[in-house]
């Protein structure tokens, strides 16, 4: 009879044990209290310590094998001064600090951007958008559409009135110039100047026109080399279609992408161009109006 009770006590004994453990996996763990917040799985408390999380370089970042979205790391040499970031699924963000910060220009609010292959920073949208497109063929995220090397006054408005041209530096107004080839009657390919700020350059302070190498090492990252993956980007880039130098008319809106680079060659800019089926660089006549998407100086 004893032998029988001594096995019954060990058996409620081994389920207590299970019970309290089972409790202690699922409840709040708590450092520095004993009374954690329910609504946190982990809470920390202390007033003279903080919480430091992993540093790393930006090149040690970027070896992080499929990160998680919402992996957080301080990255010693990015930025101007170290940033703390989270990855947000497609690439890493800037969680503080003035890079982190919207921009307002033009009466629009912009984010930046960053592609942790490239390294490289854009605005979150194209100049003009309403918001960051939520598919390719979100047409609150086609924005403007820039005729080459002319700035933000009015005539990249997809509604803008036309007039013929080519036309004079300075006469051209708020206009879209219809022209055959250059809007310009003199040709000037210093207008968005390259690698560097040019003075009709459209991108707001600290930003420009990418160059043609800027866009062509954002497409060698496409999971697919056409819209979807220019979408898939961390640029999410949809398909605004273009504006026709001949008559102003909108043409393949939601069927092709063109965004202007910096870049000349015989009078004629290059362009990252996709539709469903191919994305590749090529040069356009200067009298047609594409998106602007903006890089980081």
């Amino acid at each position: 009879m004893k032998t029988i009770k001594l096995n019954t006590m060990k058996k409620l004994l081994l389920f207590a044990a299970v019970i309290a453990v089972s409790f202690t996996t699922f409840a709040q763990v708590g450092i520095g209290t004993t009374t954690p917040n329910a609504s946190a799985a982990l809470d920390i408390t202390s007033t003279t310590s903080g919480l430091l999380p992993p540093r790393m370089t930006q090149v040690q970042r970027n070896a992080i094998a499929t990160p998680a979205a919402g992996l957080i790391v301080y990255c010693t040499n990015c930025g101007a001064n170290g940033e703390l970031q989270f990855y947000n699924g497609t690439s890493w963000v800037n969680m503080v600090g003035d890079d982190a910060a919207p921009l307002t220009f033009n009466g629009l609010t912009y984010q930046e951007v960053t592609n942790s292959t490239t390294g490289e920073i854009w605005l979150d949208r194209n100049l003009g958008a309403t918001q960051v497109a939520t598919s390719s063929t979100d047409a609150a995220s086609y924005g403007d559409l820039y005729q080459w090397g002319r700035n933000t006054d009015g005539h990249e408005q997809r509604n803008s009135a036309t007039a013929s041209g080519p036309v004079t530096s300075g006469s051209e107004g708020t206009n879209f110039i219809t022209s055959s080839g250059d809007w310009l009657n003199n040709q000037d390919d210093t207008r968005w100047n390259g690698s560097t700020k040019g003075t009709h350059d459209p991108c707001p302070s600290g930003f420009r026109v990418p160059t043609e190498t800027e866009w062509e090492a954002e497409r060698a990252g496409f999971s697919s080399n056409n819209a979807s993956g220019a979408y898939a980007s961390v640029l999410k880039l949809p398909v605004a279609g273009y504006r026709y130098l001949i008559d102003g008319r909108l043409d393949l809106v939601g069927s092709i992408g063109g965004y202007w680079s910096s870049t000349v060659s015989s009078a004629a800019p290059y362009n990252l161009f996709f539709s469903s089926s191919n994305a590749y660089s090529y040069s356009f006549n200067k009298a047609n109006g594409l998106s602007v998407r903006c890089i980081k100086e």
